[in-house]
């Protein structure tokens, strides 16, 4: 009975100057983490979003209602908005990671195409640009 043939994918991702090179466990744990973000953080964007829905439903009709009851409400619609644009920013930070890490692209810089670094990485894996390039970015009026 003839064996089949199993590839399995070797994925090396660039490390900043004086880094080791990742480690097999590395990578898996990097994926693995990727994983549980998109998961999280779809869950965090859904459950943010519904508690919007439901707030704009309820809300909609302001007709004979105290002005500081309405001032309230205003308050918090406009929090539920800001909780589910970061809820969304973050999921979609880790898809996009965890789509790059699948291409073979993780791990560079979208802005000046130098490695991101392992550290970094590590510490976020959803991070798509170096530090420096970050600040960069972060420094701009």
């Amino acid at each position: 009975m003839p064996r089949e043939k199993v590839q399995t994918m070797v994925v090396t991702l660039p490390v900043a100057e004086g880094e080791e090179p990742w480690t097999t466990e590395e990578l898996a744990e990097i994926r693995s983490q990727l994983h549980e973000d998109v998961a999280t953080f779809e869950q965090k964007y859904l459950s943010a979003q519904a508690g919007l829905t439901e707030l704009l439903t309820e809300g909609s009709d302001v007709a004979g209602r105290d002005p500081a009851d309405v001032g309230s409400s205003n308050f918090e619609r406009d929090q539920e908005m800001s909780l589910v644009a970061n809820a969304r920013e973050r999921f979609e930070q880790s898809e996009l990671a965890l789509k790059l890490f699948d291409e073979g692209s993780y791990g560079i810089c979208e802005s000046c195409g130098r490695p991101i670094g392992k550290a970094r990485l590590q510490a976020f894996p959803r991070a798509t640009m170096c530090v420096a390039c970050k600040q960069r970015l972060e420094r701009r009026p």
